[in-house]
């Protein structure tokens, strides 16, 4: 028999990815979506006919312990989120309903309907926000700096109380910024490497952005999807951080993008104050040594070679969306 996984979130990247992994494994895979006007299926068009989409929603706690009930998974992988960090700055309460109330409601169907389901929280590294040690470990202490940062806290928190309180095996993966060419086109990766294929392709003339200091660690999010994996084939669920160990600026990020399109960037960024944040997140580094001795993981693609690969991407999505 199939080992069955349940995935919210199954249309954003990580969803995306996870399913494409967990069917490699031989998984079923289960997706949860919100039934939604704006609810896009282009991440999983290519494995649509291979998973099972069923509709729920974080807000109704009915509506998810019917679908647990339903699919009977070994697995549930949490990633819904409102999980654009400026976005919660603007929905702020949505985001805390969705963020954090959300994964208690999760957890609550679980210990109702069969508390041996392995469960897996997407956590965060904007949880550190300002931060208190570099580089971030499993025990340094959270100062969120986001409405976003703060709701993830609570997440992250609820998922220790409830396998501390009534044992369930839940684990909380604690990762840092992950990218791919199925990033959406708000965030700052992908909106470089989208806006640098137009502008070479002669479509576009700037690129408007904020802080250009602000430093992050990024890594690939196929690579990182398969740790969330490796954490619940753990005889004991515990909290992982997964990150690349290394720190880039929005800076090297937006060189390495035009430069591997042959443009010098400073010909085209404009800085405009409307993206900087209210409180900003400046250094961001996370250490992995507790996954790769207990799990076995490391990140295989660098961060240069990331970047290329989502420019090469996007050339490709240009010139379609172009008819170029």
């Amino acid at each position: 028999m199939a080992k069955k996984a349940l995935i919210t979130g199954i249309t954003g990247q990580d969803g995306s990815y996870l399913a494409d992994f967990l069917l490699e494994k031989g998984y079923e895979v289960y997706g949860m979506v919100r039934r939604s006007s704006m609810e896009k299926f282009d991440r999983i068009e290519h494995i649509k006919e291979r998973i099972h989409i069923r509709q729920a929603d974080l807000l109704d706690q009915y509506s998810i312990s019917k679908i647990i009930e339903e699919v009977q998974p070994e697995e549930v992988y949490n990633l819904a989120a409102m999980s654009f960090v400026p976005t919660s700055w603007d929905q702020p309460v949505l985001t805390a309903e969705f963020t954090a109330i959300g994964v208690t409601r999760m957890l609550e169907a679980i210990r109702a309907v069969n508390p041996r389901i392995r469960f897996y929280q997407a956590s965060s590294s904007e949880m550190f926000g300002k931060v208190k040690e570099i580089p971030q470990t499993e025990r340094t202490s959270f100062h969120p700096r986001s409405p976003y940062g703060v709701a993830k806290v609570y997440g992250h928190w609820i998922t220790v109380n409830y396998r501390e309180s009534y044992n369930l095996f839940a684990a909380s993966g604690i990762l840092f910024n992950h990218e791919s060419p199925r990033r959406g086109i708000e965030f700052v990766t992908r909106k470089v490497t989208y806006n640098a294929a137009k502008i070479k392709l002669g479509v576009s003339k700037e690129l408007r952005l904020g802080n250009l200091d602000a430093k992050r660690d990024w890594g690939y999010a196929l690579d990182y999807v398969q740790a969330m994996w490796m954490m619940l084939q753990q005889d004991e669920a515990d909290d992982f951080v997964i990150a690349s160990g290394e720190t880039h600026s929005v800076k090297e990020l937006v060189e390495i993008a035009f430069s591997h399109v042959g443009l010098d960037y400073r010909d085209f960024v404009v800085l405009d104050k409307k993206f900087i944040r209210p409180a900003e997140v400046d250094l961001l580094s996370g250490d992995f040594s507790k996954a790769k001795k207990i799990l076995g993981w490391q990140p295989q693609v660098k961060f240069s070679d990331l970047i290329k690969m989502m420019v090469e991407a996007d050339l490709a999505v240009v010139k379609k969306e172009y008819n170029l």
